[in-house]
């Protein structure tokens, strides 16, 4: 099923609503490496509408994030990357949130703290780049994974399955594979999101995805009407950038830009 404009629905917003009331949510990544990663999936969460976005980072990462973003509220963790001993931490804090996004610029070495925390936490999450490499499909359930293609192989191998069997298992799980089409997979249907264009491989462009993804999730919607909103505004911002700009010169900074103009 071709995704359009009808398919999209936002979420209601009160008019006597307070701060907090149209959602709070957690991003849990970056390290000594990736700072933009999660700054960028932070900010386009917050472009989606949802109230609250608290960054939870490496220490050095988080004093990066002050200085890129007021708009960001930063969580610092010591160390160049979370550990195994962090899950704890981020559990207690994540009690304050309505959705959580994990692995913008998380690196490699967090690996085992990503499946620590998949494996006790009772949030809806979104799971994006080197978070992906870490779980299998069996140990998650209220995600949405947001994979190219790559990733997807890893995944798929780390969890024993192929391409003929792995739908199953998304019973109560949402993949978003991103490609030319992007694939919102369910475990009954498959949805085709064709906004976008070739300059969304532009570094960064996936993070927004994300963060769309959980502002939307964070506002309420369920995890199908988030992906879906999120793969169209992702693409669509790309499809006018690339009007505006003559070209692919845009890059993933001026997404979160363009999404507050079209998010309405």
């Amino acid at each position: 099923m071709n995704i359009t404009k009808k398919h999209i629905k936002l979420p209601k917003r009160k008019t006597n609503s307070h701060k907090g009331d149209n959602g709070k949510v957690l991003v849990i990544g970056g390290s000594r490496d990736y700072v933009g990663a999660v700054t960028l999936a932070g900010l386009a969460a917050l472009r989606s509408g949802v109230d609250w976005v608290t960054v939870a980072v490496p220490e050095k990462v988080g004093y990066a994030i002050n200085a890129l973003s007021p708009d960001l509220v930063v969580k610092k963790f010591k160390g160049e990357y979370f550990r195994l001993s962090d899950v704890r931490s981020i559990l207690r804090l994540e009690k304050d949130f309505d959705a959580v996004l994990i692995g913008n610029g998380i690196g490699a070495r967090s690996g085992s703290f990503v499946r620590g925390y998949i494996k006790k936490t009772k949030k809806p999450i979104v799971i994006d780049a080197e978070a992906i490499k870490a779980i299998k499909l069996q140990d998650v359930k209220n995600v949405i994974i947001t994979p190219h293609k790559k990733e997807f192989r890893t995944l798929l191998k780390n969890s024993g399955l192929s391409m003929n069997n792995y739908q199953k298992y998304l019973k109560n799980n949402i993949v978003i594979l991103k490609g030319k089409t992007d694939l919102i997979i369910t475990s009954a249907r498959i949805y085709e999101n064709k906004t976008g264009n070739p300059g969304m491989t532009k570094a960064g462009t996936g993070d927004v995805l994300a963060g769309l993804c959980i502002g939307f999730l964070g506002q309420g919607l369920h995890l199908l009407q988030s992906a879906i909103n999120a793969a169209y505004f992702n693409g669509l911002a790309g499809d006018i950038l690339l009007k505006k700009k003559k070209g692919f010169t845009y890059l993933a900074s001026d997404l979160v830009e363009e999404i507050k103009r079209i998010v309405n």
